[in-house]
């Protein structure tokens, strides 16, 4: 067919999958068909797209347009393997029924040990996952606790650095006073060697439950875990495995930065965890994800434990053990809160250490032969593992146009009908079945801006991993820091760089389109091209200013009837705002009335089973209003108890929260939304850094 027939055909596809994709439409009952419709019609016109540019566009006459050329080709063949991949991975997300302990024994539950491992955690973070360990629904003589302290080993009790050596024996002396405090068991080891995974490989001789549970230091779990993961691992030997959702308390730096959306816009956890994962178990391919996890002892012995090869140890070790014919389960329900890194750096090296390690499984264990693995849990990890080499692609996309409208390389051997036939249309079938798949989970253009705002570190990670695949080290993730200045982040050099160049691209091609009138129509797509890159590097400026934040605790809304209560017996009715471990926000039903300086909040607690007493002070109480903040009155180890599990011991709350922001909005939604926070970041950079150099300008004149 030629360009015209091929255009025609291309937009009636197009047609199919957006009625096909409708979920409201007539033929509801029957949208598991229409969805593997919308998906392999959308897959053809990927692959369609991928051999025409193959076969007909990878021309040129220069030798360095050429080479251009077909890198830039390799780029779009890896998105769009990564795309296939991804959608048949995703295409039957399962949800599995809720289940719980109520039909059976303490004598045919097994025990349980909950390990917490922890490195340079402050204790305050430590002690609040250990009270809600000890508070989950579980026989008591079954359930250990137990927290695994690498920051105290001996080796750094003794290093050379004798303030170093000495913070660490301040710090085992504290964390073991809290563990015989709280009646935990405290464990630490001799040499710190293969970090997370040694740290927890070190504890398994010295306990003896059938179950492990694995909690981060910052994740606290709330009471009913056990009650809804541990039937999974009764009923069925050969699952090694019991993954939960990571829920996030507090935002990273793109949701508070990015027009303060954690409320509002799904975050980066809840496509993994809210659609991936359940695509992955569909194929029984969910992994371990380091935390929130119940894995059986007798398996991971016959690994040795968790592997130690990779810096994602916790990815690796689902491998070994599906690579044996074990099973996982991937349980759709946030019951562990913890704590996102606070500033960009943390966010970045986080990222980076997640790339290295799944690229170290990509080169160590070459899941694409995956051997003991089915042809669709290859697919499941190598969808994960792929999706981490992103830098590359997005670089080359980013700088691409600028080969052409700078230094003229033809990188783009196609006419206007041609590309409206072909490019356009794979384009947006993209971007349907992302829509299809993730919509609910993802908004549009969000994971561009992710990548972008990573791709240029990592990039340089990933490059090390293929040097040495064994060369990276874990590096722990700094949680819990304060912001309590606005500042812009000392990542933001290399991206004013490119949007410098971005800008002079753009500066040419408009004198290009006009000077050079026969290549006119490349010149226009290139330069939308370059204009869009442009237009999310504008919106990643928003994110690298760190906005101030001073709370130690993150709020989430809560909707709890609540009363207040002070020491005459006067009770003021009302319901929660929002809350945290240091207090909340409640708007009381009486009005023109004040509130005494010291109150008792006295609310049902779901997961203790009864109202709780705790003491509150009286922040702020506007009469008109009704509004009262207040902080909690820790008094006693009791009234902590019951902060803890009043705050965090509820999963309905986490589960409420995750549902109000998990909601599908269209394209045209998702970019108007970018472009509204494109432009304002520019002005504040500006105004930030003038601001800076005068105050530097000053300090110097000074001295």
């Amino acid at each position: 067919m030629d360009a015209f027939a091929q255009l025609f055909v291309a937009f009636t596809i197009l047609a199919v999958i957006h009625f096909a994709s409708n979920e409201s439409s007539f033929f509801h009952r029957y949208r598991l068909y229409f969805r593997v419709l919308a998906v392999l019609l959308g897959l053809a016109l990927t692959v369609r797209y991928i051999l025409w540019r193959g076969f007909f566009t990878l021309n040129a006459v220069e030798w360095w347009s050429l080479a251009a050329a077909w890198v830039l080709y390799l780029a779009e063949v890896y998105a769009s393997i990564t795309h296939i991949i991804s959608c048949i991975v995703n295409i039957f997300p399962l949800s599995r029924p809720e289940r719980d302990l109520a039909g059976y024994t303490s004598a045919e539950l097994p025990s349980v040990d909950v390990f917490v491992p922890t490195y340079n955690e402050d204790a305050d973070i430590l002690e609040v996952t250990l009270r809600a360990a000890l508070q989950l629904h579980y026989p008591e003589h079954k359930l250990h606790i137990h927290l695994l302290d690498d920051g105290g080993t001996r080796q750094k009790q003794h290093q050379p650095n004798a303030l170093a050596a000495r913070k660490a024996r301040v710090r085992q002396q504290t964390l073991r006073a809290m563990c015989q405090q709280l009646g935990v068991c405290y464990h630490t080891r001799d040499e710190n060697v293969n970090a997370k995974a040694g740290n927890i490989n070190s504890a398994l001789p010295h306990t003896f439950s059938d179950l492990i549970v694995i909690l981060d230091a910052d994740h606290v779990p709330t009471a009913d875990f056990l009650e809804r993961t541990v039937p999974w691992l009764i009923d069925n030997e050969k699952v090694f495995l019991v993954q939960t959702p990571h829920f996030m308390a507090n935002p990273d730096p793109v949701e508070r930065n990015y027009f303060s959306a954690f409320t509002r816009m799904p975050s980066e956890n809840d496509m993994f965890y809210g659609t991936i994962q359940r695509g992955l178990d569909f194929w029984n391919a969910s992994f371990f994800c380091g935390s929130a996890a119940v894995l059986r002892r007798t398996h991971l012995e016959r690994v040795n434990g968790l592997s130690g090869h990779s810096v994602t140890e916790d990815a690796e070790t689902a491998y070994d053990l599906h690579a044996m014919g074990y099973e996982s389960v991937y349980v759709n329900r946030p019951m562990v809160s913890g704590l996102a890194p606070e500033t960009l750096d943390a966010f970045v090296t986080q990222r980076m250490r997640w790339a290295q390690g799944m690229t170290q499984i990509l080169l160590l264990k070459k899941p694409y032969r995956g051997a003991g693995l089915n042809w669709a849990q290859r697919l499941g990890y190598l969808s994960s593992i792929l999706f981490w080499l992103f830098p590359f692609a997005r670089i080359i996309f980013l700088l691409m146009p600028l080969t052409y409208l700078l230094f003229d390389l033809q990188i783009y051997h196609a006419s206007l009908q041609e590309i409206l036939a072909y490019t356009v249309p794979h384009v947006i079938a993209t971007y349907q079945l992302s829509t299809l798949l993730f919509g609910r989970t993802r908004w549009p253009l969000v994971s561009e801006l992710y990548e972008i705002l990573q791709c240029t570190f990592t990039l340089k990670a990933l490059l090390k991993v293929f040097r040495n695949p064994r060369a990276p080290s874990f590096v722990v993730t700094p949680k819990g820091e304060s912001l309590v200045r606005e500042y812009i982040s000392p990542l933001a050099g290399i991206f004013y760089g490119l949007i410098a160049v971005v800008v002079l691209g753009l500066i040419v091609g408009l004198h290009k389109m006009v000077s050079e009138p026969l290549t006119r129509d490349l010149t226009v797509i290139v330069l939308l091209w370059n204009t869009f890159n442009l237009l999310l590097l504008f919106s990643v400026l928003s994110v690298l200013i760190e906005q101030r934040q001073v709370r130690g605790q993150a709020r989430l809304p809560a909707n709890d009837e609540v009363t207040l209560q002070d020491s005459a017996g006067r009770a003021w009715v009302g319901s929660m705002l929002d809350l945290s471990l240091g207090g909340g926000k409640a708007k009381i039903h009486a009005r023109q009335q004040s509130l005494p300086g010291e109150v008792k909040l006295i609310g049902w607690c779901r997961s203790l089973g009864r109202n709780v007493s705790i003491p509150c002070w009286v922040l702020f109480h506007d009469p008109l209003s009704g509004i009262v903040r207040f902080s909690f009155d820790r008094t006693s180890d009791a009234v902590w108890d019951d902060v803890v599990a009043y705050t965090m011991g509820d999963s309905r709350r986490w589960k409420s929260f995750q549902r109000r922001r998990t909601r599908p909005i269209s394209y045209w939604y998702g970019m108007r939304h970018v472009l509204k926070v494109s432009f304002r970041p520019v002005l504040q950079h500006m105004a930030m850094q003038i601001k800076e150099l005068w105050q530097q300008w000053v300090i110097t004149k000074g001295k």
